[in-house]
């Protein structure tokens, strides 16, 4: 059994079905990105493992016990909306946050002096979180979530309103927590985030999961025997002589060299149309295009929506 098991959820809200049937198996260690456009059901999947609310039908399993309130200490999550008191102090407000979640005040207090520092905002611990700037609040946010060292860790687009320094930052920091031995569900819309970090996605649409599996597997399934030649020679002749076996997508020039991008047809292979190119010129280049998660999330959600 995973470390998370999502089975068989549903969740109806008035005229609207907010989960359909969800099953998700999310394992130990790694980052699970949980992909899907707004409205598809994701925060009401989060709000369920986050026990804010219940599902109508279905359970959900961690660490091969069914989840119940006393599973939510060992829970950080980072929502969407940002959840800070704007007229309380930001150090006072951090710790009161970390008792919360059953640490003692003299622990708490070494480890957020750590991440003060950390992050550069101690200079801040005093100061009322009205007066922090969007992505100092949201540095906070994100220790607090972390802080007590949870078994997992869920994180619903932890990037919005950082400038790219910061995101470079909390990506290592992320990536930290993983190789420390957290569990990670990762929501968002930016997909080369997901690229960058996911081990494993889920992609839910209207209410339904779509598509799952880990990222490499799925990017070689949607694979389309596409193929970019970096060509020196006579590209014209080339061109005119194409068959009905392969199909010239595009064509750029990048250092001198033709670069051109051929789907292969028919069964046709890649020694094929090699043999076909180096007729007309000399072959300098070839590469497999892998599609990106964000060419295969549009390509599996507008075949949903059609």
């Amino acid at each position: 059994m995973s470390f998370l098991e999502i089975k068989n959820i549903s969740k109806n809200f008035v005229n609207h079905q907010a989960l359909n049937d969800v099953s998700l198996s999310v394992p130990e260690g790694k980052i699970f990105g949980l992909l899907g456009p707004n409205g598809a059901g994701k925060t009401t999947l989060i709000r369920i493992i986050n026990h804010i609310t219940v599902p109508d039908s279905g359970e959900v399993w961690f660490e091969g016990k069914k989840l119940d309130a006393e599973h939510v200490l060992q829970i950080g999550y980072l929502p969407e909306e940002r959840g800070l008191y704007k007229k309380m102090k930001t150090g006072e407000q951090a710790l009161y946050f970390a008792q919360l979640k059953g640490m003692k005040r003299s622990e708490a207090m070494e480890k957020l002096k750590y991440w003060f520092q950390k992050f550069e905002i101690e200079s801040w611990w005093n100061k009322k979180v009205e007066e922090l700037s969007k992505g100092m609040q949201q540095k906070v946010q994100f220790i607090v979530t972390i802080l007590h060292e949870p078994k997992l860790l869920i994180f619903d687009e932890p990037f919005s309103g950082f400038d790219p320094i910061n995101v470079n930052i909390l990506k290592e920091e992320i990536l930290n927590l993983k190789k420390n031995g957290s569990t990670i569900i990762f929501s968002t819309h930016n997909m080369a985030s997901v690229e960058e970090l996911c081990d494993n996605i889920a992609l839910i649409n209207n209410s339904k999961k779509v598509l799952d599996g880990d990222v490499n597997d799925i990017k070689q399934q949607f694979k389309q025997n596409v193929y970019d030649l970096h060509f020196k020679g006579s590209f014209d002749k080339f061109s005119a002589s194409v068959t009905a076996d392969y199909k010239i997508e595009s064509v750029r020039q990048e250092n001198g060299n033709t670069v051109c991008r051929v789907k292969l047809l028919n069964g046709t292979t890649t020694n094929q149309l090699l043999s076909g190119m180096l007729q007309y010129g000399e072959i300098v280049g070839m590469n497999e295009v892998i599609p990106s998660i964000n060419d295969i999330f549009i390509q599996v959600v507008e075949g949903e929506n059609n």
